[in-house]
């Protein structure tokens, strides 16, 4: 695999895992969860991904400087770990979501129930 497609697979990987990030946290604001849970699952698969290339990116130089580095590489390199930042974050996010709607369901639970005992 030469370089320019190893630096393209990190790069889509990552961008495909950072996109699924988004949507899901968008999935969740709407109280999505089912929908933004699967798009985590697949961010998270699509980082594996790009990290397993990396891996083999790195057994390959060896730490001997074998892989020259360009800005390309950098930049998906750079890529590859924001997005592993993102994916973090939205999985906390999604839970917070989650909470917040649980929280929500037992407030109008309890005002509804306040509200048939006052009639």
């Amino acid at each position: 695999m030469d370089q320019e497609q190893v630096v393209m697979e990190i790069i889509v990987n990552a961008g495909e895992a950072r996109s699924l990030c988004f949507e899901a946290l968008q999935q969740a604001r709407k109280g999505e969860f089912d929908v933004a849970r699967e798009n985590i699952k697949r961010s998270r698969e699509c980082i594996n991904k790009a990290h397993l290339t990396q891996t083999k990116l790195i057994e390959l130089d060896q730490g001997e400087g074998k892989v020259p580095m360009t800005l390309v590489m950098v930049h998906a390199q750079d890529h590859l770990m924001t997005t592993i930042v993102v994916q973090e974050l939205a999985t906390e996010m999604l839970e917070v979501h989650l909470k917040l709607d649980s929280q929500q369901r037992e407030h109008d639970a309890l005002v509804s129930k306040l509200q048939t005992a006052d009639v």
